[in-house]
């Protein structure tokens, strides 16, 4: 990588953190400086603007959660397991290098949906690849004979994401780990119902 790929890479990371619990009107560029330890030139010699940095950060965020459950996946077999395995990680997130702040398709979400258009953009796209994958392993899963025939793979999906999104949110709010646990059991239910 060069010199400049490894200071933008740099940039992201160190202040990826900071996007993703602060959000994007939350992040100025004094947090900005202090995280990396260099100045606003600096950044802005590797990035266009606030916007470019923001952008990059939601991708580096959302590659850490898409690599936690790629790497939990691959220690399952049958599509059910593989399934299962977004119950098991966001209902242990803190036995994972989670982003710091959390999800950041709901961060994103939740902070830019009338306010910054590329933003949500990212956010949807990441949720309709969110669902595309769901599906996919269903179907997968209906193809096995683990599921039944008449499974309806998009809405279990939407419903998933939704549950799992909705968890996320109301024990942020409320500090109460255990409706999030009790969210789970559902979304876990709901795959044994397939």
């Amino acid at each position: 990588m060069s010199k400049a790929g490894q200071t933008k890479a740099f940039i992201i990371e160190k202040t990826a953190p900071i996007f993703n619990k602060k959000g994007y009107e939350g992040t100025s560029m004094s947090d900005m400086t202090r995280a990396t330890g260099l100045t606003k030139g600096s950044i802005y010699g590797n990035f266009a603007n606030k916007d470019e940095v923001a952008l990059a950060v939601f991708d580096f965020n959302l590659q850490k959660i898409e690599t936690i459950i790629r790497s939990e996946m691959a220690k399952h077999e049958t599509a059910k397991d593989k399934l299962l395995v977004y119950v098991n990680v966001y209902d242990n997130f803190l036995s994972h290098p989670f982003p710091e702040g959390g999800c950041p398709i709901l961060n994103t979400a939740t902070e830019c949906d009338d306010t910054h258009p590329e933003l949500k953009k990212r956010a949807a796209s990441a949720i309709h690849s969110w669902k595309n994958k769901i599906i996919h392993l269903i179907e997968k899963g209906i193809a096995s004979r683990e599921f039944s025939k008449n499974a309806d793979a998009e809405k279990t999906a939407i419903t998933m994401i939704a549950n799992i999104e909705g968890a996320i949110m109301i024990t942020k709010l409320t500090g109460k780990m255990n409706y999030r646990t009790a969210i789970m059991e559902n979304v876990k239910a709901m795959i044994d119902n397939l």
